[in-house]
Protein backbone atom coordinates (compact mmCIF):
# COMPACT_ATOMS: atom_id res chain seq x y z
CA UNK A 1 0.00 0.00 0.00
CA UNK A 2 1.52 3.59 -1.32
CA UNK A 3 2.50 5.41 2.26
CA UNK A 4 0.54 9.16 2.31
CA UNK A 5 2.07 12.04 1.27
CA UNK A 6 -0.43 14.06 3.72
CA UNK A 7 -2.43 13.07 6.73
CA UNK A 8 -4.48 14.68 8.76
CA UNK A 9 -6.01 13.24 12.10
CA UNK A 10 -8.26 14.08 14.57
CA UNK A 11 -7.71 17.97 12.68
CA UNK A 12 -10.00 20.29 14.21
CA UNK A 13 -10.86 23.97 14.47
CA UNK A 14 -12.77 26.55 16.99
CA UNK A 15 -13.37 29.92 16.27
CA UNK A 16 -14.29 31.08 19.64
CA UNK A 17 -17.37 28.91 20.89
CA UNK A 18 -17.88 27.46 17.12
CA UNK A 19 -16.70 24.20 16.79
CA UNK A 20 -15.61 24.89 13.14
CA UNK A 21 -14.29 21.34 12.17
CA UNK A 22 -14.28 18.52 14.23
CA UNK A 23 -11.93 15.32 14.39
CA UNK A 24 -11.27 15.57 10.56
CA UNK A 25 -9.22 12.49 9.57
CA UNK A 26 -8.34 11.05 5.77
CA UNK A 27 -4.86 10.42 3.67
CA UNK A 28 -3.92 11.48 0.10
CA UNK A 29 -1.43 9.58 -1.70
CA UNK A 30 1.21 10.21 -4.23
CA UNK A 31 -0.09 10.65 -7.21
CA UNK A 32 -4.07 10.67 -6.41
CA UNK A 33 -6.45 12.92 -7.37
CA UNK A 34 -8.82 13.32 -4.26
CA UNK A 35 -12.04 15.71 -3.57
CA UNK A 36 -13.65 17.42 -0.96
CA UNK A 37 -16.66 18.19 -1.09
CA UNK A 38 -20.12 19.56 0.88
CA UNK A 39 -22.49 22.20 1.35
CA UNK A 40 -21.94 25.64 1.54
CA UNK A 41 -19.96 26.66 5.20
CA UNK A 42 -19.16 22.66 5.49
CA UNK A 43 -15.19 23.35 6.14
CA UNK A 44 -13.84 22.82 3.26
CA UNK A 45 -11.98 25.87 2.80
CA UNK A 46 -10.97 25.71 6.36
CA UNK A 47 -9.44 22.44 6.00
CA UNK A 48 -7.08 24.29 3.03
CA UNK A 49 -6.55 27.00 5.62
CA UNK A 50 -5.11 24.57 8.23
CA UNK A 51 -2.81 22.64 5.91
CA UNK A 52 -1.29 25.92 4.53
CA UNK A 53 -1.00 27.02 7.83
CA UNK A 54 -3.20 29.93 7.66
CA UNK A 55 -5.11 28.92 10.42
CA UNK A 56 -3.44 26.85 13.57
CA UNK A 57 -5.44 23.95 14.80
CA UNK A 58 -7.31 24.14 17.96
CA UNK A 59 -6.22 20.11 17.87
CA UNK A 60 -5.02 17.58 16.23
CA UNK A 61 -2.02 16.62 13.75
CA UNK A 62 -0.80 17.48 9.74
CA UNK A 63 1.36 15.36 7.65
CA UNK A 64 3.42 16.47 5.47
CA UNK A 65 6.07 12.90 4.08
CA UNK A 66 5.11 11.66 7.30
CA UNK A 67 6.62 14.75 9.44
CA UNK A 68 4.42 17.53 11.14
CA UNK A 69 3.98 20.73 9.89
CA UNK A 70 1.66 21.86 13.05
CA UNK A 71 3.13 24.97 13.76
CA UNK A 72 5.07 26.11 10.62
CA UNK A 73 5.04 29.34 8.16
CA UNK A 74 2.86 29.35 5.40
CA UNK A 75 6.05 30.11 3.21
CA UNK A 76 8.04 27.02 4.68
CA UNK A 77 4.78 24.69 4.14
CA UNK A 78 4.90 26.32 0.42
CA UNK A 79 8.87 25.27 0.19
CA UNK A 80 8.28 22.11 1.80
CA UNK A 81 5.47 20.59 -1.06
CA UNK A 82 2.16 22.34 -0.33
CA UNK A 83 0.92 24.35 -3.32
CA UNK A 84 -2.03 26.03 -3.70
CA UNK A 85 -4.66 28.00 -6.06
CA UNK A 86 -7.81 30.40 -4.59
CA UNK A 87 -11.60 30.20 -5.18
CA UNK A 88 -10.95 34.25 -6.06
CA UNK A 89 -8.05 34.00 -8.37
CA UNK A 90 -4.78 35.86 -6.62
CA UNK A 91 -2.27 36.72 -9.50
CA UNK A 92 -0.39 39.65 -10.10
CA UNK A 93 -2.32 41.04 -12.68
CA UNK A 94 0.49 44.37 -13.36
CA UNK A 95 2.83 41.67 -14.31
CA UNK A 96 3.32 39.21 -17.77
CA UNK A 97 2.07 35.75 -17.44
CA UNK A 98 5.72 34.28 -17.46
CA UNK A 99 6.94 37.00 -14.19
CA UNK A 100 3.81 35.30 -12.64
CA UNK A 101 5.24 31.92 -13.09
CA UNK A 102 8.82 32.70 -12.33
CA UNK A 103 8.15 34.03 -8.90
CA UNK A 104 8.05 30.84 -7.02
CA UNK A 105 11.09 29.54 -8.90
CA UNK A 106 13.43 32.51 -7.91
CA UNK A 107 13.43 31.23 -4.37
CA UNK A 108 14.84 28.65 -5.40
CA UNK A 109 17.93 30.29 -6.45
CA UNK A 110 21.17 30.32 -5.22
CA UNK A 111 23.16 32.10 -6.80
CA UNK A 112 24.94 35.02 -4.64
CA UNK A 113 23.76 38.85 -4.77
CA UNK A 114 27.45 39.83 -6.16
CA UNK A 115 26.76 37.55 -8.97
CA UNK A 116 23.31 39.16 -9.70
CA UNK A 117 24.67 42.27 -9.45
CA UNK A 118 27.28 42.03 -11.86
CA UNK A 119 25.98 39.55 -14.19
CA UNK A 120 28.51 36.97 -13.52
CA UNK A 121 28.04 32.98 -15.50
CA UNK A 122 25.96 31.57 -11.92
CA UNK A 123 23.48 33.96 -12.37
CA UNK A 124 22.96 33.83 -15.88
CA UNK A 125 22.67 30.52 -15.75
CA UNK A 126 20.25 30.19 -13.72
CA UNK A 127 17.95 32.66 -15.16
CA UNK A 128 18.19 30.83 -18.29
CA UNK A 129 17.51 27.82 -16.25
CA UNK A 130 14.54 29.28 -14.76
CA UNK A 131 12.99 31.02 -18.22
CA UNK A 132 13.06 27.65 -19.72
CA UNK A 133 11.15 25.58 -16.97
CA UNK A 134 8.80 28.77 -16.68
CA UNK A 135 8.07 28.25 -20.84
CA UNK A 136 7.65 24.69 -20.21
CA UNK A 137 5.00 25.05 -17.60
CA UNK A 138 3.11 27.64 -19.97
CA UNK A 139 3.92 25.31 -22.86
CA UNK A 140 1.57 22.66 -20.84
CA UNK A 141 -0.95 24.86 -19.88
CA UNK A 142 -1.34 26.38 -23.67
CA UNK A 143 -0.13 29.68 -22.65
CA UNK A 144 3.26 30.40 -24.04
CA UNK A 145 1.88 32.31 -26.82
CA UNK A 146 1.02 34.79 -24.09
CA UNK A 147 4.04 34.44 -22.11
CA UNK A 148 4.76 38.36 -22.20
CA UNK A 149 1.05 39.12 -22.00
CA UNK A 150 -0.41 40.88 -18.63
CA UNK A 151 -1.95 38.46 -16.89
CA UNK A 152 -4.78 40.96 -16.61
CA UNK A 153 -5.45 41.08 -20.01
CA UNK A 154 -6.17 36.98 -20.15
CA UNK A 155 -9.67 35.66 -20.33
CA UNK A 156 -10.79 34.24 -16.89
CA UNK A 157 -10.58 30.67 -17.75
CA UNK A 158 -6.95 31.01 -18.59
CA UNK A 159 -6.25 33.09 -15.14
CA UNK A 160 -7.07 29.99 -13.71
CA UNK A 161 -4.95 27.76 -15.72
CA UNK A 162 -1.82 30.59 -15.02
CA UNK A 163 -2.95 30.65 -11.43
CA UNK A 164 -2.44 26.79 -11.53
CA UNK A 165 0.49 26.79 -13.11
CA UNK A 166 2.30 29.10 -10.72
CA UNK A 167 1.28 27.01 -7.85
CA UNK A 168 3.44 23.69 -9.93
CA UNK A 169 6.47 26.41 -10.46
CA UNK A 170 7.16 26.11 -6.57
CA UNK A 171 7.43 22.35 -7.75
CA UNK A 172 4.98 21.16 -4.84
CA UNK A 173 4.67 17.10 -3.22
CA UNK A 174 0.27 17.64 -3.11
CA UNK A 175 -1.28 20.42 -4.74
CA UNK A 176 -4.39 22.01 -3.32
CA UNK A 177 -7.23 23.57 -6.18
CA UNK A 178 -9.95 25.55 -4.56
CA UNK A 179 -12.99 25.32 -6.98
CA UNK A 180 -10.75 25.24 -10.12
CA UNK A 181 -14.01 24.95 -12.42
CA UNK A 182 -15.53 27.99 -10.62
CA UNK A 183 -16.61 30.65 -13.33
CA UNK A 184 -15.26 28.30 -16.45
CA UNK A 185 -17.65 27.50 -19.19
CA UNK A 186 -17.98 23.31 -20.47
CA UNK A 187 -15.11 23.57 -22.71
CA UNK A 188 -12.93 25.51 -20.43
CA UNK A 189 -13.52 23.01 -17.83
CA UNK A 190 -13.27 19.55 -20.18
CA UNK A 191 -10.11 21.32 -20.74
CA UNK A 192 -9.00 21.48 -17.51
CA UNK A 193 -10.23 18.20 -16.64
CA UNK A 194 -7.66 17.00 -18.82
CA UNK A 195 -4.99 19.04 -17.72
CA UNK A 196 -5.27 18.04 -14.29
CA UNK A 197 -4.95 14.56 -15.30
CA UNK A 198 -1.75 15.52 -17.09
CA UNK A 199 -0.03 17.22 -14.61
CA UNK A 200 -0.51 14.63 -12.34
CA UNK A 201 0.51 11.71 -14.71
CA UNK A 202 3.59 14.23 -16.12
CA UNK A 203 4.84 15.57 -12.39
CA UNK A 204 4.00 12.60 -10.09
CA UNK A 205 2.28 15.39 -7.67
CA UNK A 206 -0.90 14.51 -5.63
CA UNK A 207 -3.71 16.94 -5.98
CA UNK A 208 -6.91 17.20 -3.41
CA UNK A 209 -9.47 19.84 -5.08
CA UNK A 210 -12.63 21.78 -3.51
CA UNK A 211 -15.14 21.78 -6.07
CA UNK A 212 -19.09 22.40 -6.40
CA UNK A 213 -19.63 20.95 -9.89
CA UNK A 214 -20.22 17.58 -9.32
CA UNK A 215 -19.73 16.59 -12.82
CA UNK A 216 -16.27 17.46 -12.78
CA UNK A 217 -15.83 16.14 -9.22
CA UNK A 218 -17.33 13.08 -10.58
CA UNK A 219 -14.96 12.97 -13.51
CA UNK A 220 -11.42 13.37 -12.26
CA UNK A 221 -11.36 12.60 -8.78
CA UNK A 222 -10.29 8.68 -7.40
CA UNK A 223 -11.28 9.15 -4.12
CA UNK A 224 -13.47 11.84 -2.39
CA UNK A 225 -14.28 12.97 1.16
CA UNK A 226 -17.69 14.45 2.27
CA UNK A 227 -17.98 17.30 4.85
CA UNK A 228 -21.32 18.68 6.25
CA UNK A 229 -21.17 20.72 9.48
CA UNK A 230 -17.04 20.27 9.98
CA UNK A 231 -17.77 16.44 10.18
CA UNK A 232 -16.90 13.83 7.83
CA UNK A 233 -19.76 11.87 6.86
CA UNK A 234 -18.45 9.66 3.66
CA UNK A 235 -15.60 9.00 2.45
CA UNK A 236 -14.92 5.98 -0.42
CA UNK A 237 -14.95 6.30 -4.85
CA UNK A 238 -17.30 8.62 -6.87
CA UNK A 239 -19.51 5.39 -6.85
CA UNK A 240 -19.52 4.55 -3.33
CA UNK A 241 -20.23 8.87 -2.16
CA UNK A 242 -22.77 9.03 -5.35
CA UNK A 243 -25.35 6.65 -3.31
CA UNK A 244 -24.31 7.41 -0.16
CA UNK A 245 -27.49 8.16 2.09
CA UNK A 246 -25.91 10.53 3.81
CA UNK A 247 -24.71 12.31 1.20
CA UNK A 248 -27.85 12.37 -0.36
CA UNK A 249 -29.52 13.87 2.20
CA UNK A 250 -26.84 16.65 3.17
CA UNK A 251 -25.59 17.32 0.10
CA UNK A 252 -28.01 16.81 -2.40
CA UNK A 253 -30.89 17.62 0.21
CA UNK A 254 -32.60 14.13 -0.01
CA UNK A 255 -34.08 11.88 -2.42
Amino acid sequence: MAVSVLETKNLGIAFGGLQALDDIHFTVKPGEIMGLIGPNGAGKTTVFNLLTSVYSPSEGQIRLGGRSIVGEKTFRITRNGIARTFQNIRLFKNMTVIENVKIPMNSQMHYSVLSGVFRLPSSRREEKQVSERAHKLLQIFDLDSCAHSLAKNLPYGRQRKLEIARALASEPKVLLLDEPAAGMNPTETNELMQTIKLIRDRFGIAILLIEHDMNFVMGICERIVVLDYGKIIAEGTPEHVRHNPKVITAYLGGE
